[in-house]
């Protein structure tokens, strides 16, 4: 083996080992959507392989980047995807591109990719307050949704569909149907 082919699997197992940890210790742990977790996995495999190979050929970050701007426009092609998985979008094409391009050590490159999931495991852990959830529902009793009634609403809310609501933000309001849209937060149930 050359010392091109070493390079190339040691940075392609940090890669693959930092993105295991990103998507499976932080992003699953929380949301327990295995499906866009494995696709964050395949995805940045995908793209440390596209600019691992093609950085041989007198490549740049800029070139990374560019990339990165291309995968990002064939995001607004398909479905909608949360504000958190975009974010965690980010963080995988970042880990593969650093890994692929960077011209870190290896040491380096496992404590910057081991530096990035540890902020994502604490930002995504309660240590910095409470994880709520929210739901859209539509809300029947729209004498209830008035400035004065916000207790009644929420007690309502929160005797209704069992959850504890913390916060309510009506989205829409229909007079026709006499019905509401609305965005409650809660806190889930340990």
């Amino acid at each position: 083996m050359t010392e091109l082919d070493i390079s190339f699997i040691s940075r392609f197992l940090i890669n693959l080992l930092s993105l295991i940890l990103l998507c499976y210790a932080c992003y699953f742990r929380v949301s327990k959507n295995s499906t866009v977790a494995g696709s964050f996995i395949l995805f940045g495999v995908g793209v440390f392989i596209i600019t691992r190979l093609l950085h041989g050929v007198d490549m740049s970050m800029e070139f990374a980047f560019g990339l990165f701007a291309v995968f990002t426009m064939l995001r607004y092609r398909t479905e909608s995807i949360s504000i958190k998985e975009m974010t965690y979008l980010f963080l995988v094409t970042a880990i593969a591109l650093l890994t692929s391009v960077g011209q870190m050590s290896l040491l380096d490159l496992m404590i910057l990719n081991g530096i990035i999931c540890l902020l994502a495991f604490a930002i995504d852990s309660s240590l910095f307050g409470k994880r709520y959830q929210t739901k859209t529902i539509s809300y029947e009793r729209i004498e209830n949704i008035t400035p004065h009634n916000r207790t009644k609403l929420i007690d309502d809310l929160s005797e209704r569909t069992g959850l504890m609501v913390e916060k309510v933000e009506i989205e829409h309001i229909d007079f026709l149907r006499d019905t509401a849209q609305i965005k409650i937060s809660y806190l889930p149930h340990e």
